[in-house]
């Protein structure tokens, strides 16, 4: 629990952030080293509450309060194994979950709650600097192959603890590097990609094999993934990015953030990008306008700024959530209330109940869009809300770049998906039983692909009970791997 009176002697404090100014000039991540002894103070504030709610936040299940009183108890290493037992990467939490558990820390009713993210960053990071981080490898190898598709976190999970199962697991990734959306959707200035290399370098020595490159469905067949293959893992992630389709969409300077966030990226790389896209998308000196209130607009919006754009606007289509906890939503539920992100603060306008109309352009390029305000009605009978326009309020921007940050509709089926005949639920993901298996025997889903987008925590939690549903379905007997608590319930 920390320390017995922690949560009444120390204010919740983060590292600090390098200064605006500063961080703005390169891709680096922004936050400050912070003292050691800072962290203990932190973990010290986490209470004796009994029922730890933070559990419930938490997709993964993560050992939260064992590890904050092992942190205040200078006990890293022992924290350290604690963290690895529910989590296979709390260096890719730690810097980019949203943190549900601490909505559901039940100090936060009345007061600010735990930092469990920042602990969970500092703990394993520790565990780096000190080599405690080390490779895994099986004692013993079971003959049996697997093919995960995808090299996200979902697909990342679920390799890794299939190859401790002692599987021969094989990663297959289409573009040039491992990672997938943490590596190509997520900026360097949120998570450096250094840190994604390093624990890759980790599951090689353990035995997983990475392939990229390789396209899936077409380079590779469901032909050949049956004749070398055992069983089969699709991670492909929710991929479609939801599009927007209005007068002038077509115009040049109207892009998907999709299209926008992994070229950054590979120019931070120092790949080519004109080689690899023929086209680039930049920022640089024009009036920039993100469509979308989420994280990956966000991204958008700190990317554009260290592009060096004129400016940059938000657009959200609903109206500004409150600042508190809403009423509908009580603790320890996750709360529809405004945040500002890191990029927020480097100098965006943020816009809401805005509904974009026409993108105007000139010479086939765009120089413009149209707005107008809305609000959202809800039917007599109940039911989604409609939107109704407010007359007189249509406005023009000036907009060289627009950026289309609305969100993913589903993973793309036309492909293996396709050629495995699998079954899709209703709202185009691939549908999957409780035993994670996809309607084609021996072809299994887990992450975004068969969940719809959401969080990095529920990804990495998918591909670790995936890949318990994949060791049982090869070896014909219950797993030995770790299941989280409550997951042999039925899904919902």
């Amino acid at each position: 629990m920390g320390k017995i009176t922690g949560f009444m002697e120390f204010n919740r404090e983060l590292p600090k952030k390098r200064r605006v100014d500063e961080r703005i000039k390169d891709y680096k991540e922004i936050y400050l080293p912070q003292p050691e002894e800072k962290k203990r103070e932190q973990a010290g504030r986490c209470m004796n509450c009994g029922i730890p709610f933070c559990h419930t936040g938490c997709p993964l299940g993560n050992l939260i309060p064992d590890w904050n009183d092992l942190v205040y108890a200078g006990d890293w290493k022992q924290a350290l194994e604690e963290l690895h037992a529910t989590n296979n990467f709390p260096e890719f939490t730690g810097r980019l979950c949203p943190a549900p558990c601490e909505e559901a820390c039940v100090l936060g009713i009345n007061e600010p709650a735990v930092t469990i993210e920042e602990i969970e960053k500092s703990i394993i990071e520790k565990g780096f600097s000190e080599g405690w981080v080390k490779a895994e490898p099986p004692a013993r190898r079971t003959g049996k192959k697997v093919a995960v598709i995808g090299s996200g976190p979902s697909g990342l999970a679920a390799a890794q603890q299939l190859n401790r199962a002692g599987h021969l697991v094989t990663v297959f990734e289409r573009a040039d590097r491992i990672g997938g959306l943490l590596r190509y959707g997520i900026p360097h200035f949120k998570m450096e990609k250094w840190v994604i290399d390093r624990r890759l370098a980790i599951m090689e020595e353990e035995g997983v094999v990475f392939k990229t490159c390789v396209k899936v469905g077409t380079d590779i067949t469901r032909e050949d993934l049956d004749r070398e293959f055992d069983a089969v893992v699709f991670a492909g992630g929710s991929t479609k990015s939801r599009d927007l389709p209005i007068e002038g969409r077509e115009l040049d300077g109207v892009h998907f953030a999709m299209d926008f966030l992994p070229q950054s990226n590979a120019r931070v790389e120092g790949d080519d990008v004109t080689q690899r896209w023929g086209k680039e998308i930049l920022a640089t000196g024009k009036h920039v306008i993100v469509i979308g209130g989420g994280d990956t607009g966000s991204d958008c919006i700190g990317t554009s700024i260290r592009q060096g754009c004129a400016s940059v606007e938000n657009f959200e289509l609903l109206p500004m959530p409150p600042v508190g906890r809403p009423e509908n939503q009580p603790w320890p539920f996750w709360p529809m209330k405004y945040r500002s992100s890191s990029s927020h603060e480097e100098g965006c306008e943020r816009h809401y109940s805005v509904m974009t109309k026409r993108f105007i352009g000139e010479n086939g390029k765009l120089t413009g869009l149209e707005t107008v305000q809305i609000t959202l009605e809800s039917p007599p009978g109940g039911g989604r809300p409609e939107i109704k326009e407010i007359p007189d309020t249509q406005k023009f921007w000036p907009c060289e770049l627009a950026v289309l940050a609305l969100g993913f509709v589903g993973p793309e089926t036309d492909s293996i998906v396709a050629q495995y005949e699998c079954e899709l639920d209703p709202r185009g993901n691939v549908k999957v039983g409780d035993d994670w298996m996809s309607s084609t025997p021996g072809f299994f889903a887990a992450g975004d692909a068969q969940r719809g987008q959401s969080l990095i925590v529920w990804a990495i939690s998918d591909g670790r009970e995936c890949a318990v549903s994949v060791d049982e379905y090869l070896m014909g007997r219950p797993s030995e791997l770790p299941r989280k608590l409550g997951a042999d319930l039925p899904r919902v």
